[in-house]
Protein backbone atom coordinates (compact mmCIF):
# COMPACT_ATOMS: atom_id res chain seq x y z
CA UNK A 1 0.00 0.00 0.00
CA UNK A 2 1.28 3.51 -0.89
CA UNK A 3 1.36 6.89 1.17
CA UNK A 4 2.82 9.90 -0.06
CA UNK A 5 6.33 10.08 -1.87
CA UNK A 6 8.33 12.19 0.37
CA UNK A 7 9.74 15.62 -1.45
CA UNK A 8 13.39 14.01 -0.52
CA UNK A 9 12.93 11.35 -2.98
CA UNK A 10 11.08 14.04 -5.21
CA UNK A 11 14.37 16.74 -4.70
CA UNK A 12 17.01 13.53 -5.59
CA UNK A 13 14.99 12.02 -8.75
CA UNK A 14 14.53 15.46 -10.21
CA UNK A 15 18.13 16.10 -9.55
CA UNK A 16 19.69 13.66 -10.97
CA UNK A 17 17.67 13.14 -13.84
CA UNK A 18 16.80 16.71 -14.74
CA UNK A 19 12.93 17.09 -15.24
CA UNK A 20 12.75 19.11 -18.75
CA UNK A 21 10.05 22.11 -18.06
CA UNK A 22 8.44 23.39 -20.54
CA UNK A 23 7.60 27.50 -20.57
CA UNK A 24 3.91 27.64 -22.18
CA UNK A 25 5.01 30.59 -24.14
CA UNK A 26 7.61 28.44 -25.86
CA UNK A 27 7.28 27.90 -29.66
CA UNK A 28 9.61 24.17 -28.48
CA UNK A 29 7.54 21.09 -29.72
CA UNK A 30 6.27 19.59 -26.43
CA UNK A 31 6.23 15.87 -28.06
CA UNK A 32 10.02 16.30 -28.14
CA UNK A 33 12.95 17.08 -25.99
CA UNK A 34 15.40 19.85 -26.18
CA UNK A 35 18.10 16.94 -27.96
CA UNK A 36 15.37 16.09 -30.16
CA UNK A 37 14.13 12.71 -29.42
CA UNK A 38 10.29 12.09 -28.88
CA UNK A 39 9.40 13.21 -25.16
CA UNK A 40 7.96 10.29 -23.09
CA UNK A 41 8.00 12.05 -20.04
CA UNK A 42 5.23 12.06 -17.47
CA UNK A 43 3.55 9.57 -14.84
CA UNK A 44 1.99 6.79 -16.86
CA UNK A 45 -0.83 4.54 -15.44
CA UNK A 46 -0.88 0.87 -16.79
CA UNK A 47 -3.92 -0.55 -14.14
CA UNK A 48 -6.46 -2.13 -17.02
CA UNK A 49 -9.48 -4.97 -16.23
CA UNK A 50 -8.22 -6.72 -19.85
CA UNK A 51 -6.78 -9.76 -17.91
CA UNK A 52 -3.22 -10.79 -19.24
CA UNK A 53 -4.16 -14.25 -20.85
CA UNK A 54 -7.26 -14.39 -23.04
CA UNK A 55 -10.50 -16.16 -21.33
CA UNK A 56 -11.64 -19.18 -22.58
CA UNK A 57 -14.72 -17.33 -23.03
CA UNK A 58 -12.95 -15.22 -26.16
CA UNK A 59 -11.26 -17.99 -27.28
CA UNK A 60 -10.79 -17.27 -30.93
CA UNK A 61 -11.11 -13.42 -30.75
CA UNK A 62 -8.23 -11.36 -30.11
CA UNK A 63 -10.93 -7.89 -29.68
CA UNK A 64 -14.30 -7.38 -29.15
CA UNK A 65 -16.77 -4.54 -30.23
CA UNK A 66 -17.79 -1.50 -27.91
CA UNK A 67 -20.86 -3.32 -26.54
CA UNK A 68 -19.17 -6.33 -25.73
CA UNK A 69 -16.53 -4.54 -24.25
CA UNK A 70 -18.57 -2.77 -21.76
CA UNK A 71 -20.21 -5.74 -21.21
CA UNK A 72 -17.07 -7.70 -20.62
CA UNK A 73 -15.97 -4.37 -18.02
CA UNK A 74 -19.60 -5.05 -15.60
CA UNK A 75 -19.13 -8.07 -15.37
CA UNK A 76 -15.76 -8.05 -14.15
CA UNK A 77 -16.18 -5.60 -11.96
CA UNK A 78 -18.95 -6.87 -10.18
CA UNK A 79 -16.64 -9.95 -10.43
CA UNK A 80 -13.67 -8.02 -8.64
CA UNK A 81 -16.45 -6.47 -5.89
CA UNK A 82 -14.27 -6.66 -2.85
CA UNK A 83 -16.77 -4.98 -0.59
CA UNK A 84 -19.72 -7.61 -0.82
CA UNK A 85 -19.62 -9.48 2.34
CA UNK A 86 -19.51 -13.28 1.93
CA UNK A 87 -20.80 -16.30 4.31
CA UNK A 88 -18.06 -17.54 6.55
CA UNK A 89 -14.16 -18.05 5.87
CA UNK A 90 -14.67 -16.81 2.27
CA UNK A 91 -16.00 -13.48 4.00
CA UNK A 92 -12.41 -13.39 6.79
CA UNK A 93 -10.41 -14.65 3.64
CA UNK A 94 -11.97 -11.38 1.74
CA UNK A 95 -10.76 -8.96 4.47
CA UNK A 96 -8.96 -6.25 1.78
CA UNK A 97 -11.80 -4.51 0.59
CA UNK A 98 -11.55 -2.36 -2.58
CA UNK A 99 -10.21 0.57 -0.07
CA UNK A 100 -6.70 -1.49 -0.27
CA UNK A 101 -7.53 -2.16 -4.51
CA UNK A 102 -6.80 -0.46 -7.59
CA UNK A 103 -7.21 -3.02 -10.58
CA UNK A 104 -8.42 0.38 -12.25
CA UNK A 105 -12.55 0.20 -13.39
CA UNK A 106 -11.83 -0.13 -17.36
CA UNK A 107 -10.33 -2.40 -19.72
CA UNK A 108 -7.91 -1.24 -22.57
CA UNK A 109 -10.03 0.65 -25.10
CA UNK A 110 -8.79 -1.22 -27.93
CA UNK A 111 -10.92 -4.11 -27.18
CA UNK A 112 -8.49 -6.70 -27.25
CA UNK A 113 -9.50 -9.82 -25.21
CA UNK A 114 -5.89 -10.66 -23.53
CA UNK A 115 -2.71 -8.44 -22.77
CA UNK A 116 -1.12 -11.11 -24.78
CA UNK A 117 -0.64 -10.61 -28.42
CA UNK A 118 1.75 -13.36 -29.25
CA UNK A 119 1.25 -16.32 -29.55
CA UNK A 120 -2.53 -15.73 -31.00
CA UNK A 121 -4.18 -17.27 -29.01
CA UNK A 122 -3.58 -15.13 -25.89
CA UNK A 123 -1.87 -17.45 -23.87
CA UNK A 124 1.41 -17.73 -22.29
CA UNK A 125 3.66 -20.00 -23.82
CA UNK A 126 3.65 -23.52 -22.23
CA UNK A 127 6.67 -24.09 -20.21
CA UNK A 128 9.59 -26.56 -21.14
CA UNK A 129 10.60 -29.57 -19.18
CA UNK A 130 13.20 -27.34 -17.80
CA UNK A 131 10.89 -24.33 -16.89
CA UNK A 132 8.12 -26.61 -15.66
CA UNK A 133 10.62 -28.52 -13.23
CA UNK A 134 12.02 -24.60 -12.33
CA UNK A 135 8.47 -23.63 -11.26
CA UNK A 136 7.20 -26.44 -9.25
CA UNK A 137 10.44 -26.27 -7.34
CA UNK A 138 9.54 -22.39 -6.98
CA UNK A 139 6.34 -23.17 -5.39
CA UNK A 140 7.51 -25.57 -3.03
CA UNK A 141 9.68 -23.58 -1.63
CA UNK A 142 6.98 -20.66 -1.45
CA UNK A 143 4.74 -23.44 0.92
CA UNK A 144 7.66 -24.54 3.35
CA UNK A 145 7.60 -22.85 6.72
CA UNK A 146 9.65 -19.34 7.37
CA UNK A 147 12.63 -20.42 8.47
CA UNK A 148 14.68 -17.73 7.49
CA UNK A 149 14.12 -14.91 5.12
CA UNK A 150 15.33 -16.97 1.78
CA UNK A 151 12.44 -19.14 2.64
CA UNK A 152 9.97 -16.37 0.99
CA UNK A 153 9.45 -14.84 -2.04
CA UNK A 154 11.21 -11.84 -3.03
CA UNK A 155 8.13 -9.87 -2.70
CA UNK A 156 6.67 -10.76 0.47
CA UNK A 157 10.76 -9.52 1.49
CA UNK A 158 9.55 -6.31 -0.05
CA UNK A 159 12.83 -6.41 -2.81
CA UNK A 160 11.03 -7.24 -6.30
CA UNK A 161 8.08 -8.37 -7.30
CA UNK A 162 4.57 -7.71 -7.78
CA UNK A 163 3.79 -5.96 -10.92
CA UNK A 164 7.45 -3.99 -10.79
CA UNK A 165 8.82 -5.76 -13.63
CA UNK A 166 10.95 -6.01 -15.15
CA UNK A 167 8.49 -6.80 -17.29
CA UNK A 168 5.67 -4.33 -15.91
CA UNK A 169 2.06 -6.39 -15.68
CA UNK A 170 -0.94 -4.78 -14.95
CA UNK A 171 -1.58 -5.81 -10.88
CA UNK A 172 -3.58 -5.45 -7.21
CA UNK A 173 -2.16 -1.25 -7.07
CA UNK A 174 0.67 0.57 -7.61
CA UNK A 175 0.46 0.36 -11.62
CA UNK A 176 2.32 3.30 -12.04
CA UNK A 177 5.64 4.58 -13.00
CA UNK A 178 7.59 7.62 -14.04
CA UNK A 179 9.49 8.08 -16.77
CA UNK A 180 12.48 10.76 -17.17
CA UNK A 181 15.16 11.55 -19.39
CA UNK A 182 18.43 13.38 -20.40
CA UNK A 183 20.36 12.65 -23.65
CA UNK A 184 22.16 9.71 -22.71
CA UNK A 185 19.65 7.81 -19.60
CA UNK A 186 16.64 7.30 -19.23
CA UNK A 187 14.90 6.59 -15.99
CA UNK A 188 11.97 4.82 -14.99
CA UNK A 189 10.47 4.94 -11.58
CA UNK A 190 8.24 2.64 -10.54
CA UNK A 191 6.09 3.35 -8.16
CA UNK A 192 5.52 -0.80 -6.82
CA UNK A 193 8.65 -1.34 -4.66
CA UNK A 194 10.01 2.15 -4.72
CA UNK A 195 12.08 0.39 -7.89
CA UNK A 196 13.98 2.76 -10.40
CA UNK A 197 15.64 1.71 -13.20
CA UNK A 198 18.41 3.63 -15.01
CA UNK A 199 19.01 2.65 -18.44
CA UNK A 200 22.18 3.89 -20.77
CA UNK A 201 20.94 5.01 -24.20
CA UNK A 202 23.99 3.50 -25.54
CA UNK A 203 26.05 1.57 -28.20
CA UNK A 204 27.28 -1.05 -26.32
CA UNK A 205 27.26 -4.77 -25.11
CA UNK A 206 25.65 -6.36 -22.34
CA UNK A 207 27.77 -6.60 -19.15
CA UNK A 208 29.77 -10.17 -18.99
CA UNK A 209 27.40 -13.64 -18.61
CA UNK A 210 28.95 -13.83 -14.82
CA UNK A 211 27.51 -10.40 -13.91
CA UNK A 212 23.76 -10.96 -12.84
CA UNK A 213 21.97 -8.57 -11.64
CA UNK A 214 18.38 -8.20 -9.65
CA UNK A 215 16.56 -6.50 -12.32
CA UNK A 216 19.20 -7.49 -15.52
CA UNK A 217 21.45 -5.50 -17.26
CA UNK A 218 19.33 -2.83 -19.96
CA UNK A 219 20.49 -0.75 -22.47
CA UNK A 220 18.65 1.47 -24.04
CA UNK A 221 18.24 2.67 -28.11
CA UNK A 222 15.94 4.53 -30.09
CA UNK A 223 14.05 2.99 -33.18
CA UNK A 224 12.44 5.50 -34.71
CA UNK A 225 10.35 7.65 -32.17
CA UNK A 226 10.33 3.88 -30.21
CA UNK A 227 11.95 3.51 -27.46
CA UNK A 228 13.79 0.07 -27.30
CA UNK A 229 15.16 -1.26 -23.50
CA UNK A 230 16.73 -5.04 -24.04
CA UNK A 231 17.91 -6.49 -21.14
CA UNK A 232 19.53 -9.78 -19.73
CA UNK A 233 22.27 -10.47 -17.33
CA UNK A 234 19.20 -11.65 -14.99
CA UNK A 235 19.30 -13.97 -11.69
CA UNK A 236 17.38 -17.22 -10.26
CA UNK A 237 16.52 -15.55 -7.77
CA UNK A 238 12.82 -13.78 -9.32
CA UNK A 239 11.22 -15.28 -12.61
CA UNK A 240 8.25 -14.68 -14.56
CA UNK A 241 5.81 -17.37 -14.97
CA UNK A 242 8.86 -20.14 -14.87
CA UNK A 243 11.55 -18.08 -17.08
CA UNK A 244 14.67 -18.35 -15.99
CA UNK A 245 18.43 -16.69 -15.66
CA UNK A 246 18.55 -16.63 -19.15
CA UNK A 247 15.41 -14.33 -20.08
CA UNK A 248 16.11 -12.08 -22.71
CA UNK A 249 13.62 -9.37 -22.53
CA UNK A 250 13.24 -6.55 -25.35
CA UNK A 251 10.61 -3.63 -24.21
CA UNK A 252 8.95 -0.93 -26.51
CA UNK A 253 7.75 2.60 -25.27
CA UNK A 254 6.20 4.47 -27.74
CA UNK A 255 3.72 7.79 -27.50
CA UNK A 256 0.86 7.32 -29.17
CA UNK A 257 -0.91 10.52 -28.78
CA UNK A 258 -0.91 13.12 -25.97
CA UNK A 259 -2.40 11.12 -23.06
CA UNK A 260 -1.36 7.42 -24.44
CA UNK A 261 2.02 5.18 -24.15
CA UNK A 262 2.00 2.29 -25.88
CA UNK A 263 4.15 -0.24 -23.74
CA UNK A 264 5.28 -3.57 -25.08
CA UNK A 265 7.70 -6.44 -24.23
CA UNK A 266 8.92 -9.66 -25.87
CA UNK A 267 9.84 -12.43 -23.96
CA UNK A 268 12.51 -15.00 -25.40
CA UNK A 269 13.54 -17.60 -23.12
CA UNK A 270 13.64 -20.77 -25.38
CA UNK A 271 15.47 -22.48 -22.49
CA UNK A 272 11.95 -22.21 -20.13
CA UNK A 273 8.85 -21.52 -22.85
CA UNK A 274 8.07 -23.43 -25.94
CA UNK A 275 7.62 -19.81 -27.54
CA UNK A 276 8.33 -16.34 -27.77
CA UNK A 277 5.93 -14.04 -25.69
CA UNK A 278 4.82 -10.56 -26.57
CA UNK A 279 2.62 -8.39 -24.71
CA UNK A 280 1.00 -5.01 -25.34
CA UNK A 281 -0.14 -2.65 -22.80
CA UNK A 282 -1.89 0.92 -23.57
CA UNK A 283 -1.05 2.84 -20.66
CA UNK A 284 -2.57 6.78 -19.75
CA UNK A 285 -1.17 9.36 -18.59
CA UNK A 286 -1.68 10.02 -14.77
CA UNK A 287 -1.77 13.79 -13.58
CA UNK A 288 -1.33 12.78 -9.94
CA UNK A 289 2.37 12.34 -8.27
CA UNK A 290 3.81 9.23 -8.11
CA UNK A 291 3.74 7.67 -4.05
CA UNK A 292 5.85 5.96 -2.22
CA UNK A 293 5.90 2.13 -1.16
CA UNK A 294 6.09 2.09 2.07
CA UNK A 295 6.83 -2.10 2.51
CA UNK A 296 10.77 -2.13 2.88
CA UNK A 297 13.16 -5.37 4.02
CA UNK A 298 13.38 -6.38 7.20
CA UNK A 299 9.93 -5.29 8.14
CA UNK A 300 7.29 -5.85 10.90
CA UNK A 301 6.20 -8.55 9.22
CA UNK A 302 8.98 -10.74 8.30
CA UNK A 303 10.75 -10.11 11.85
CA UNK A 304 7.42 -11.84 13.26
CA UNK A 305 7.87 -14.41 10.59
CA UNK A 306 10.99 -15.18 11.70
CA UNK A 307 10.11 -15.23 15.17
CA UNK A 308 7.37 -17.61 15.17
CA UNK A 309 10.35 -19.78 13.65
CA UNK A 310 11.99 -19.27 16.40
CA UNK A 311 9.53 -20.43 18.87
CA UNK A 312 9.12 -23.88 17.38
CA UNK A 313 12.67 -24.53 17.24
CA UNK A 314 12.78 -23.76 20.93
CA UNK A 315 9.55 -25.93 21.56
CA UNK A 316 11.07 -28.32 19.85
CA UNK A 317 14.31 -28.03 21.89
CA UNK A 318 12.24 -28.43 25.11
CA UNK A 319 10.94 -31.66 24.23
CA UNK A 320 13.97 -33.05 22.67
Amino acid sequence: MSCRKTATLLSLITTVCFVTTIDAQSTFDRHRTPWGAPNLQGVWDYRTLTPLERPNEFEGRASLSPEELAAFTARTLARRNNDQRREGEADVRGAYNDFWLDYGSQAAATGQTSLIVAPSDGKIPQLTAVGERRYAEIQVRRQRGAWGPEDRSVAERCLLGFNAGPPLNPSLYNNNFQLFQTKDYVVLLIEMVHDARIIPIADRSHLPGHMRQWRGDSVGRWDGDTLVVDTSNLTDKTSFRGSGQNMHLVERFTRVDEDTLLYEYTIHDPESFTQDLTVSVPTKKNSSPIYEYACHEGNYGMTNLLAGARNLEREQADRD
